[in-house]
């Protein structure tokens, strides 16, 4: 029997054709311009509310580029994006999909934060300067992120905010201030009022986003990110014990002012929040002496 092959106009096959085109189109993610593309596989899908920042403790950003492409000893990991040192940007992983790089941790409430955020690596020792050109890139980056996604700017945060008790990226000397200048991550006004003799830190570290699991570590990384301060760690690993530091308590005031409105109204359902005597003297000392 001699089959007859079909025929079809050939406008149906070219809108065919375009058709399939446009549903590839559809289903490849879409990258950054920005940026070079360095695909990961390590991800999966979700929506993203805030940004987190990461030092790669690493000799380059080829060598972070190896570990976030590939599985390691330690489980696999990857980011959004790299920014190398001399300011080249790197993608690895499209912003609506899940990229592995927050791990353990709370912040505001929110502990699934590889699900809430977009992560970016920055090409850094963690104790060595930010380049000039790194920065620029990296601020360049931040202002296409929120445009693009509604992102507020003030939820740009590091990794040791989220994760106080085991991570101190992006160091303490990372300069946020820079950040704060082009409008990127939460930061105290310029001489922040007096906080009242009353003042609970505690309850402002929570109020900014600290998970206070570990009061010590989050006082830590508070101080590290708006203080440039290093805290010292245990033989075992832990934050040692410390103190709070001159002007600290006007800082966080303001900063928990931020978070409420610029106001003064308390957020109800606050459980209470853990005490040490260092905060307890400093609340019951009133009139001279420097205010902590």
């Amino acid at each position: 029997m001699r089959l007859i092959r079909p025929v079809f106009p050939r406008g149906l096959l070219v809108a065919a054709l375009a058709c399939a085109l446009l549903a590839a189109c559809a289903s490849a993610p879409p990258r950054n311009p920005l940026a070079e593309w360095r695909g990961s596989p390590n991800h999966d899908v979700r929506r993203a509310r805030l940004v987190v920042l990461h030092h790669t403790d690493m000799e380059s950003a080829e060598a972070a580029l190896h570990t976030l492409q590939t599985g390691n000893a330690g489980g696999p990991v990857s980011a959004h994006y790299l920014v190398g040192r001399d300011g080249r940007l790197y993608q690895l992983v499209p912003e609506q999909l899940r990229a592995w790089h927050a791990g353990a941790g709370r912040w505001q409430g929110q502990d699934d934060l590889n699900s809430a955020s977009i992560g970016i690596e920055i090409d850094n020792d963690g104790h060595s300067p930010f380049p000039d050109a790194q920065l620029e890139a990296l601020l360049r980056l931040l202002e296409d992120i929120v445009a693009r996604t509604g992102i507020p700017r003030a939820q740009v945060i590091g990794h040791a905010d989220l994760a106080p008790a085991r991570k101190r990226d992006p160091s303490a000397v990372f300069p946020w201030a820079r950040l704060a200048e082009a409008g990127f991550g939460l930061w105290p006004r310029a001489a922040p009022a007096p906080a009242p003799d009353d003042f609970d830190p505690w309850r402002a570290l929570r109020l900014v986003g600290y998970d206070l699991a570990d009061p010590e570590a989050a006082r830590c990384a508070f101080q590290r990110h708006f203080r440039a301060h290093e805290c010292t760690l245990e033989e075992d690993g832990h934050m040692a014990r410390g103190a709070w530091r001159p002007g600290d308590f006007d800082i966080l005031h303001d900063l928990e002012r931020q978070r409420l409105g610029r106001g003064d109204r308390a957020l109800p359902g606050l459980a209470p929040a853990p005490d040490d005597e260092a905060a307890a003297s400093a609340r019951a000392t009133r009139g001279g002496g420097v205010r902590q």
